[in-house]
């Protein structure tokens, strides 16, 4: 069988490619430069009526790591609020402590609060110190639905390993869902070597600006990965090519 697909996604186009394509659901964030962070209220409304297939939110309140102020952690809290004023689907968060475990009673306290909504455990995972006491730990919290992981490397393929193994730990508790790296020349070997029945992509391509005049002088963002004048998507065609993929494997 053909595993489902989750796009990550940060804009409109890319949720509509991403269901045209025929994917599952999307993770909608913005940020994806520093792996995503929590979207506007303005873009998840947006997203929401343009699209028919669930919508997965991220809360996460900043980049780099996963080791939480009280301030930030009110954030993440009153995201989660106003999602499930809005109706959304689901949201995707993680919390880790300071030495590198789950973050067992800040998450479930989220978990309460998103209720009914789906939650899935974040990348979060792959900066934990024991992914199998993690998976555990996730696990023990109750109302998580899939954990989104790499196999704490920096790529699915690199980790399927670790990820195999946790399918096979995690059984029928946990949905397992490999994310990083992901593309149509790897995705059969990736499902062999893992047993995973979801995936999470980004089948990432670009459209052009729609500015006229550029100026080379200036960018606005690091020299080394600004392209003002290119707009990263989801491409319904990486999509539809990984999908054929999985349907020779």
């Amino acid at each position: 069988m053909m595993p489902e697909f989750e796009i990550c996604i940060d804009s409109v186009i890319s949720a509509e490619n991403a269901e045209k394509a025929g994917a599952c659901r999307v993770e909608l964030c913005d940020n994806l430069v520093e792996g995503g962070t929590t979207p506007s209220a303005a873009m998840i409304e947006l997203v929401k009526s343009r699209v028919q297939i669930p919508v997965m939110v991220m809360i996460r309140p900043r980049g780099g790591d996963f080791c939480y102020t009280e301030d930030e952690f009110w954030i993440m809290k009153r995201d989660i609020e106003l999602c499930k004023e809005w109706g959304v689907y689901g949201v995707v968060f993680g919390i880790l402590t300071h030495d590198g475990f789950v973050d067992v009673v800040k998450c479930r306290e989220l978990v309460e609060l998103a209720k009914p909504m789906k939650v899935t455990f974040h990348r979060a995972f792959d900066m934990a110190n024991d992914p199998y006491k993690a998976l555990e730990d996730v696990i023990s919290i109750g109302g998580i639905e899939r954990i989104l992981t790499s196999g704490q490397e920096k790529s699915v393929l690199e980790g399927s390993e670790c990820i195999a193994e946790l399918v096979r730990r995690a059984g029928d508790r946990m949905i397992i869902l490999p994310g990083g790296g992901i593309t149509e020349r790897n995705i059969q070997r990736i499902l062999k070597l893992t047993n995973v029945k979801e995936i999470h992509v980004s089948a990432s391509g670009s459209k052009p600006s729609l500015m006229d005049y550029r100026n080379p002088n200036c960018s606005m963002g690091f020299t080394l990965t600004s392209q003002e004048y290119s707009i990263k998507i989801a491409s319904q065609e990486r999509i539809r090519n990984m999908m054929e993929n999985t349907r020779n494997t």
